[in-house]
Order: structure tokens, then sequence, then C-alpha cells
């Protein structure tokens, strides 16, 4: 089992920046993959950003240039960096892991809201 703990989410003007923040409850090197999904009201979970064990990442178009995705392996910890926030990336964003053996784990969500 594996537990992430996401924080850093809230209320933010267009054009501005939140950092989210997943903690996992064991070593995140372990897993071959950490994301971060965000689903809209009344539209499907997307994939906005993800990073491999080899420190390979991708975006989704709608976010590249924007957000960042980052790891601290000592801290277990993987980051999500956004800037230049519009109001489009209003949604619940979750961490999630995806392990060697085929499984996925998902955090509770956070919620971003870009408004002015």
């Amino acid at each position: 089992q594996v537990q992430l703990v996401e924080s850093g989410g809230g209320l933010v003007q267009p054009g501005g920046s939140l950092r989210l923040s997943c903690a996992a409850s064991r070593s995140i090197v372990s897993f071959y993959r950490m994301g971060w999904y965000r689903q809209a009201p009344g539209k499907q979970r997307e994939l906005v950003a993800s990073s491999t064990t080899g420190s390979s990442t991708s975006y989704a178009d709608s976010v590249k240039g924007r957000f960042t995705i980052s790891r601290d392996n000592t801290k277990n910890t993987v980051y999500l960096q956004m800037d230049s926030l519009k109001p489009e990336d209003t949604a619940v964003y979750y961490c999630s892991v995806y392990t060697y053996s085929g499984t996925y784990y998902w955090g509770q969500g956070t919620q971003v809201t870009v408004s002015s």
C-alpha cells in the first residue's frame, strides 16, 4: 500500500503561480512513474504531467511551458510548479503513482481555482 498526501492548492488570480506537493509514504524511487492528473467539473480526469524514475518527464500540450514536474527522492515528494495559470486550469488535482507491478495509487486531491 502507498499513501499519497497532496498539498498546495488554493485560489489564485489568472497569471499567478502555485506549487503542489505530493508526499508518499515510502520511497518514490521504488515506483515506475509519478504523475499529476486533474479533473474539472463535468470533464474526464486527464494527465497533466508525469515523471519516471529515470527522470523522463512528459506534459499535456495545454500546460507545456507553464507547468514543471519535479521530484525530491530524499523527501519522497513530487512537486508540480504551475505558472501563468489560466481559468481553464481550475480543477481538482490528483497525485498518482504507477508501480512496476502495474498498480495505481491515488491521493485525495487538492482543489486549484484560478479566478479574478
